[in-house]
């Protein structure tokens, strides 16, 4: 697949890269082409070499530690002499002086309202526009449409009033709980209304308000006949949308229709794992839609259940205040763009020298730029400032790498300094070892750190791949290793002054349909400290959003700030299978699982491209994939090849089966083609089974690169 290019200064522009920049990007804004141009020029030039010595660094720690691993094989890891190699050769830092980051300018999204945080993957408009939009999502819905009610016709399209009575139940119980009527009950209420500032609940004749009065705070119509009530609580609110007319309301004798949950707080807009973005044609529809983004036009329009529909925006939401005022709330998710990684590079641009210019780089430049729109208009940040979420970053010189990449960014844009606000994926092992010094080279910037346990898992396994065969991949999660990271980044968090300042995050929801779980299990994100935390869809994010209503987690911070710190020794703590005597079925079983999932991902990458999405696993449950989960099923399965536990032979026979089971589970997928009849020309099976038996040899035991290469290969093919 040719790219037509054109000059421009010292640099090689694909043409519809720099139609679009020139045409779109730049269109409205006070800056020139000639202006960005020369100035991304100049820096580019200028950044480049840097960005290659950081990964060299990464290749030459790597080396060293594999040498150390080797001459130290069949010992047990000493933790002392360990740590002391590890700061010889600058892996470890010695910790500074302890200080509070100082970031300024930050939304209230991120300082001050705890809540659920989508990922969406940006080259897809219509999903952008709906995680966007999840700002608000109806209760009733999520309830209703999830495992969280049980009924007879869980699975039926048509409506079963038992099951809609359930969702009431559950709405009323939970308001009992968390906005309790004083001297009665949500249930079987038959009127709201608004009297003198006070919100007064009718019931049985008498007149009630709330147990805490300060929990409504306005409403939507006529005072005495309201068609919706705003409540707040923990800074999260609800509407409780009154209209008796509507089918929903036919058994409330209150006339409730439903009750809108303040859902996705905030959201990041993806152009790294979730999405298949390998060429200027695929980095123009991810630019394009953050531009849309910016600017507040993003629209689609698509067919529905044989409806012509379009998707855009939503408004802010209006309403009265208890002193009469007309006030508005926040209408959409607050916006955060995460840029791809310092590794990656791009054929969009050449430079000079003919290479490829650093992606992370060009990702700066160009969504920052596309960010000056709302800086004009304040749709999204209120506070002038632009998110950034940057991804696998290894130790604090490549931190303060991206502070530099920023900082040359502002100066070409003439933004004032600091107005690119970064986000930390805590998700490599020396970032984590080393997490105060890296928030500390961003300490004016960082508006977030987050874990991120998939990567963290595949970069733990590929650091450490010398030391020997890794635990079982279900073993992990209860390792001493990884409770120590969990605990780490919220410890360092706290100490760095996050509280009420930035967000401490915690990982993905990886199972969509199993809502009942995850209500049962992510509460404990918030009881681990947790001020936001990862959810799969704008249903999740409703349904989630629950939890910080039941827990205030700056209250929860402040207890969790008296704990004992976690230990460096127990976070370096490496996760080998003290002799192993796992039987074949074992081997073969935990392999099946891996290399099912890793198939099921990796055929809709390289075949369809696409970058996220929901894939059974070999028992068909649906689980959120991207490339983090790709990148610990490859290292896991490179790891016990390297180390004898199986063989590459037996791992192909395996990978054979597991394309058969995954081509029988996309049968009703008419764009897919097949991996099993043709094994050795398909581009999907073959790129599978390089990213295990190349695994050992790829950078950070990152996907990316194989999956780049092949991706390209595919798209050639097709065209």
């Amino acid at each position: 697949m040719s790219i037509s290019y054109q000059k421009v200064h010292n640099l090689k522009i694909s043409k519809d890269l720099l139609t679009f920049v020139n045409n779109e990007l730049l269109k409205g804004l006070n800056i020139s082409s000639e202006k960005f141009w020369s100035g991304f020029d100049k820096i580019i030039h200028d950044l480049s070499p840097q960005n290659r010595k950081l990964i060299e660094v990464r290749e030459n720690l790597q080396n060293k530690i594999d040498e150390w691993h080797i001459e130290n094989r069949g010992n047990k890891v000493n933790i002392e002499k360990y740590k002391k190699f590890l700061i010889e050769i600058g892996y470890l830092r010695n910790e500074g002086p302890d200080f509070k980051i100082d970031t300024k300018n930050v939304d209230e999204e991120i300082s001050q309202i705890a809540g659920p945080q989508l990922v969406v993957p940006i080259m897809n408009a219509r999903y952008t526009l709906n995680a966007a939009n999840a700002r608000w999502v109806s209760l009733y819905d999520s309830l209703y449409g999830t495992d969280i009610i049980e009924s007879e016709e869980g699975g039926s399209e048509r409506y079963d009033p038992n099951r809609g009575q359930e969702v009431i139940k559950y709405v009323r119980e939970f308001f009992d709980k968390f906005i309790p009527i004083q001297g009665t009950s949500w249930k079987n209420i038959s009127g709201l209304k608004v009297v003198n500032k006070d919100l007064i609940i009718s019931k049985d004749d008498y007149e009630y308000k709330l147990k805490d009065k300060d929990k409504f705070i306005g409403h939507r119509g006529e005072a005495n006949n309201p068609k919706a009530i705003i409540i707040k609580n923990n800074n999260l609110h609800f509407e409780i949308i009154i209209n008796p007319k509507a089918f929903s309301a036919a058994h409330d004798i209150a006339g409730i229709s439903d009750v809108i949950s303040e859902s996705a707080i905030s959201t990041i807009c993806d152009n790294e794992d979730s999405v298949a973005a390998v060429d200027a044609e695929d980095k123009i529809v991810c630019y394009r839609n953050w531009l849309g983004l910016m600017k507040g036009d993003l629209k689609i329009r698509f067919e529905k259940n044989g409806k012509d529909l379009e998707r855009k925006l939503n408004p802010d939401r209006s309403y009265i205040s208890r002193d009469g005022k007309g006030l508005k709330l926040h209408g959409r998710s607050l916006l955060l763009i995460r840029n791809v990684g310092h590794l990656m590079t791009n054929s969009s641009i050449l430079l000079k020298d003919g290479s490829e210019a650093p992606e992370g780089i060009m990702d700066a430049f160009i969504t920052t730029t596309a960010a000056l729109h709302d800086l004009k208009k304040k749709n999204n940040s209120r506070k002038g400032s632009i998110y950034i979420v940057k991804p696998k970053m290894h130790g604090p010189d490549e931190t303060a790498f991206t502070d530099l990449i920023f900082s040359k960014v502002e100066e070409l844009l003439g933004l004032e300094k600091y107005t690119c606000k970064i986000g930390i994926m805590d998700e490599e092992r020396r970032t984590s070892a080393n997490l105060k010094e890296c928030i500390r080279s961003l300490k004016n910037r960082v508006f977030f750190i987050n874990t991120g346990f998939l990567d963290r898992t595949g970069d733990e396994m590929h650091t450490s791949m010398e030391a020997g065969p890794m635990i079982k991949k279900g073993e992990m999660k209860s390792s001493k290793w990884i409770s120590a990271y969990e605990n780490n980044n919220v410890d360092i968090g706290l100490k760095c002054g996050f509280s009420g300042k930035a967000q401490i995050g915690k990982g993905m929801w990886a199972m969509p349909d199993k809502m009942k779980e995850m209500m049962n299990d992510k509460v404990n994100h918030l009881k681990a400290g947790a001020n936001c935390a990862w959810v799969p869809s704008p249903t999740a994010a409703s349904l989630h959003a629950l939890h910080y209503h039941q827990i205030n987690i700056f209250d929860e911070q402040k207890k969790i700030e008296k704990r004992e710190l976690a230990k460096l020794d127990d976070l370096l703590t490496i996760p080998i299978a003290d002799r192993p005597n796992w039987s074949v079925d074992e081997i073969n079983k935990e392999i099946s699982n891996s290399a099912q999932t890793l198939l099921g991902y990796v055929v809709r990458w390289i075949d369809q491209g696409v970058g996220c999405s929901k894939v059974p696993d070999i028992n068909n449950v649906g689980l959120m994939e991207d490339r983090a989960t790709l990148r610990i099923s490859s290292q896991h399965i490179t790891n016990w090849i390297h180390h004898g536990i199986t063989t590459k032979i037996q791992v192909k026979e395996i990978m054979k089966e597991m394309a058969k089971i995954v081509d029988k589970q996309n049968m009703n997928d008419k764009n897919y083609i097949k991996m099993s009849e043709n094994y050795e020309n398909s581009i999907a099976f073959n790129t599978a089974c390089d990213l295990i038996f190349k695994g050992k040899e790829q950078p950070s035991g990152y996907t990316e690169p194989l999956l780049h290469l092949n991706r390209i290969k595919k798209k050639s093919n097709q065209n």
